[in-house]
């Protein structure tokens, strides 16, 4: 079994402003709050010990695992699979603006959570067939090792609804909060 701790970044200033951030290479990084919730996230995790920090390309989540690993005296280890859910055109628009020009889209998506997408973007079981095949990586690599994993919310979502035995429906309802730990077990 591997124990991994999952860490959302930071907070950005898209997501005070309900500005959807997705893979969009325009996404801010951390701004003060998310840098503050990284440190606070340090020492938390301070006392573990992890045999590995695996993180994100994205912009965010490089900068939350940054601020964690200098404590940690870990190398970060970028896994591209592990990236937020590909928002296509919805990506660095603000919820109102969606809700305005793409109300059946939403509808499609709370109607079926696991298969619809964002237009030119991923579904939930997509991000699924990357960020598991991910996971079990890691977790062959760590066997009966603690791995820090610092990700996104839909990515860490799907994680936390396999760990737990979770059905992936309910996907959007396990999104962790920005910048607090949350440990699952990988079997």
């Amino acid at each position: 079994m591997t124990d991994l701790w999952l860490l959302r970044h930071g907070q950005t200033d898209w997501n005070v402003t309900g500005r959807w951030q997705g893979q969009t290479s325009g996404a801010p990084g951390l701004n003060d709050t998310g840098r503050a919730q990284a440190i606070s996230a340090r020492e938390h995790l301070t006392g573990l010990r992890f045999a590995a920090i695996y993180c994100s390309d994205l912009l965010r989540a490089r900068q939350t695992a940054e601020l964690i690993s200098e404590s940690l005296n870990l190398n970060i280890t970028l896994e591209l699979r592990l990236r937020e859910m590909h928002l296509g055109v919805w990506e660095g628009m603000l919820s109102s603006e969606i809700e305005a020009r793409y109300p059946q889209e939403l509808a499609e998506r709370a109607h079926d959570p696991l298969h619809a997408h964002p237009p030119q973007g991923e579904s939930p079981l997509e991000v699924e067939e990357r960020v598991i095949p991910a996971v079990m990586d890691i977790a062959k690599k760590y066997p009966d090792d603690s791995v820090l994993i610092v990700s996104h919310g839909v990515s860490l979502a799907v994680i936390i609804c396999h760990a737990q035995g979770i059905s992936m429906e309910e996907v959007y309802e396990h999104v962790p909060e920005n910048a607090k730990p949350y440990r699952v077990e990988w079997k």
